[in-house]
């Protein structure tokens, strides 16, 4: 079983290594709804009513760039700060409620189990991304975390899922990157990987291929039980 990277740092590159990337929330974790109303009530609190449908077809987007997506660029950017600290701060109230996806760490052990290099694909950072880590409890199976503290832009810019290639020392036609959202198979387009999308972060399965999702799938229990046949097997064939 691959040893999970204890912090970031490239690899060398490995052609016969595969590497299997995924986003957190609401692919691993089933935080969409936490963050929805998280966002919602900072957003609130700083004089802004936006509906919670658009809130949630924003996650995805780091912080900073999901309230510019929501408020626009007329917006007074002097809120950008608060409204950011009043979600963090809502939301770690949920840190220790936090409930994976169906089998989501059964798949990251099936995977690393069979060689591939589990790389987490983040804009969480710091006690969230710990509480995320807990709640998944499959460190032995990740092999490295890139999160918003190594990358300058986020999805869907490419380069979150560039920085856990290098992090794997993987070549793109040997990855394949799991997430829920639309910017997620933005950024798995953007960057020319494999991308799979899963339903159980609550985006249409239209919305997803629109977006440039390759295959759509349930959630993780999903993908482990066709392991063998689904998505994973076809990818560095």
């Amino acid at each position: 079983m691959n040893v999970p990277q204890s912090g970031p740092g490239p690899r060398a590159p490995d052609p016969s290594a595969r590497a299997a990337l995924f986003d957190v929330d609401g692919t691993l974790t089933d935080t969409n709804a936490l963050h929805v109303t998280s966002w919602w009530e900072a957003l609130r609190q700083a004089g802004h009513h936006i509906p919670t449908h658009a809130v949630h077809h924003a996650l995805g987007l780091p912080g900073r760039d999901l309230v510019a997506h929501l408020l626009g660029p007329d917006r007074d950017r002097d809120e950008d700060e608060r409204i950011n600290t009043a979600h963090d701060v809502l939301y770690a109230t949920y840190f220790d409620r936090i409930a994976t996806t169906p089998r989501a760490g059964d798949l990251l052990h099936a995977l690393a189990a069979d060689d591939w290099r589990v790389v987490l694909v983040t804009s969480a950072s710091g006690a969230e991304l710990s509480a995320l880590r807990r709640a998944i409890d499959a460190d032995d199976a990740i092999y490295a975390t890139t999160s918003a503290d190594d990358v300058d832009r986020g999805k869907p810019h490419p380069e979150p899922i560039h920085q856990a290639l290098e992090l794997a020392g993987t070549a793109h036609g040997r990855a394949v990157f799991v997430g829920d959202s639309v910017w997620d198979m933005r950024a798995g387009r953007n960057a020319d990987v494999a991308c799979i999308g899963l339903l159980c972060g609550g985006i249409p399965s239209a919305d997803l291929e629109a977006a440039g999702a390759d295959s759509v799938r349930q959630d993780p229990a999903d993908l482990l039980h066709s392991l063998r046949t689904g998505p994973f097997a076809q990818v560095g064939t």
